[in-house]
């Protein structure tokens, strides 16, 4: 099966090839004969009922400094080929709201991974609040008052942005911290939406589990180590990989989540886990593949191409 395959995502002169997820997959579907196409969300172009994307065919390698060769630009008409792997970093904002609505255009008849309806409406903070017993504390809203009723409930918080990526705005707020007012009106400013503060985890301390689904099936997982003095472990943060497994409850927690991914058309999902409670389910952009391949030599790309195929 040779499939034409279009990449949508960030520029690929910028990025790490060391660590990028997305390389991986471009570098699987090449292997596998399938012919790439890369373009922008920006390229993107809806007209007269047909979704359209300037784009360039590519050819990837892993050649530091020389990782990809690029045709000329040309039009492409999106339902013609196969697949679209829609793959733009965060944040989660209106330029990427309207994408899925776009793309929603061709799919599934080209397929879109990630299903992008299924995006639009899995907001990675919010999603994970439909399935029980698996959070820690949380709290969302705007409401100053529930704000300071729950830190004096819970005491030690962890304050983040709703639609926020990388560990960025992610505060820790201990009890004896006097700046929440301050915070508050920084989010206030900065941020329209409600935010999100859940009960500080000190299991974080030994690691932020990232683990990847695969069409709902655990593929695998690392350890994100927060650098000391720092509440984040997101690798973007500073976080470090160790190598890991799954414990029970870990499983019981895929399981938890896995038919509903499944069944959405989240085929490619990353989701985080401190200590016994899922923080977040990211359906985006997920990132980590490399680093549990490095760690547990295994391949999730191919796996992740394997479903892709069963599905075309």
């Amino acid at each position: 099966m040779s499939l034409a395959v279009a990449i949508q995502m960030d520029p690929i002169e910028t990025i790490d090839i060391s660590a990028d997820s997305t390389f991986m997959l471009a570098m699987e579907a090449q292997a596998r004969g399938h012919t790439l196409y890369h373009y922008l969300p920006s390229d993107l172009a809806f007209r007269d009922g047909k979704l359209f994307a300037r784009s360039r065919a590519i050819e990837v390698r892993r050649e530091v400094g020389n990782h990809f060769s690029a045709g000329e630009e040309e039009i492409i008409d999106l339902s013609a080929v196969d697949v679209v792997l829609m793959r733009q970093d965060p944040p989660f904002d209106m330029a990427y709201i309207t994408a899925t609505h776009l793309l929603e255009h061709i799919h599934p008849d080209t397929l879109v991974v990630n299903d992008p309806a299924a995006v639009r409406n899995a907001p990675e903070k919010l999603f994970v609040m439909h399935f029980d017993g698996v959070l820690p504390p949380t709290i969302i809203t705007s409401d100053v008052t529930a704000i300071h009723a729950f830190r004096d409930e819970h005491k030690d918080i962890i304050v983040k942005p709703l639609f926020g990526n990388g560990g960025v705005d992610v505060f820790h707020m201990t009890p004896e911290d006097e700046n929440m007012g301050a915070l508050l009106e920084m989010f206030t400013d900065k941020y329209r939406e409600p935010i999100i503060i859940q009960r500080y985890l000190p299991e974080v301390r030994q690691g932020d589990k990232r683990i990847i689904l695969v069409d709902g099936v655990p593929a695998g997982g690392v350890s994100r180590i927060p650098a000391d003095g720092d509440a984040r472990a997101n690798f973007h943060a500073g976080g470090s990989a160790l190598k890991t497994s799954l414990t029970s409850r870990e499983q019981e927690i895929c399981e938890a989540i896995g038919p509903a991914l499944k069944e959405k058309g989240l085929l490619f999902v990353g989701i985080d886990v401190i200590g016994d409670y899922l923080t977040e389910i990211n359906v985006t952009s997920p990132t980590g593949i490399q680093e549990i391949n490095a760690l547990d030599d295994i391949h999730i790309e191919k796996l992740i191409w394997d479903a892709i195929e069963t599905r075309c």
